[in-house]
């Protein structure tokens, strides 16, 4: 047995590169997608359900903050889970795959999300 491997393992001591921080946050925002389906499916079946339906929802997104709020946190989620997803998708087809193309691709997907982000802020609020 080697004596220089490390006897435990913290996790939170260790400095995470950004491929692989974006990497887990594309697994974290496809979690948060896949609860955010529950509240876009109930807004779904409550707007097309009559027409008093879609007013309540009409009126929730327009004027309650915390309804803003979970539709920008979707909107947010999901801007970040493609932008990362078509990283990966490129990686899948050998585009960047050095650790140069890894750093750089992760910093545009950071750059391209944070864009969409905002636009998003912007179009919610």
């Amino acid at each position: 047995m080697n004596s220089k491997r490390p006897v435990n393992l913290d996790l939170s001591t260790i400095q995470f590169p950004l491929p692989a921080l974006t990497s887990i946050a594309h697994r974290i925002t496809g979690v948060i997608l896949f609860v955010g389906l529950i509240f876009a499916f109930w807004a779904l079946d409550k707007s097309l359900s009559s027409p008093a339906g879609f007013e309540a929802v009409s009126d929730a997104l327009a004027h309650n903050i915390l309804a803003k709020l979970v539709a920008w946190g979707l909107l947010s989620a999901l801007s970040f889970h493609l932008v990362a997803g078509i990283k990966h998708l490129l990686m899948d087809v050998n585009i960047g795959v050095t650790l140069e193309g890894g750093v750089k691709k992760a910093q545009i997907t950071v750059i391209v999300s944070a864009v969409l982000i905002i636009l998003a802020g912007v179009w919610v609020w």
